[in-house]
């Protein structure tokens, strides 16, 4: 290809998201690729706390973690989707679901960390209901 000739661009992050849901793009999954669109998914990946390969999948419809997830962590990021914790009071969904997946694991070095390390594991949000994106 010459220098002069530009390539063609490529599909938009939208119109890759509409084909890969044909039944119906989630009105989330719309806001995902519109801001990739504005930014980039580079952008909006490290935004999320998460990789921009992981962003690519969840737009073209071969995520294989969990979507309720990835949703509830673009939901409280950009969205400002907050929920009402029993141990900090009003939080984002994205930050829940970040000591969600601390508790996992017991750290005494800190005493936030224990402190939510407990509350976490009392917490009905914390059963299995929504997995880590």
């Amino acid at each position: 290809m010459s220098a002069a000739r530009k390539a063609e661009p490529g599909p938009t992050p939208l119109e890759i998201a509409r084909e890969a849901y044909p039944d119906g793009l989630p009105e989330w999954i719309e806001a995902l690729a519109i801001e990739c669109a504005r930014t980039s998914q580079k952008r909006v990946a490290d935004r999320m706390n998460r990789s921009a390969a992981m962003i690519s999948t969840v737009l073209r419809g071969k995520y294989a973690g969990s979507l309720a997830a990835v949703e509830e962590v673009f939901k409280g990021v950009f969205l400002d989707a907050r929920i009402e914790c029993p141990a900090l009071g009003v939080i984002p969904t994205n930050v829940c679901q970040d000591w969600r997946r601390k508790s996992h694991t017991f750290a005494s070095g800190n005493p936030l960390r224990v402190w939510m390390f407990r509350a976490c594991n009392r917490c009905p949000r914390n059963q299995g209901e929504v997995g880590d994106a």
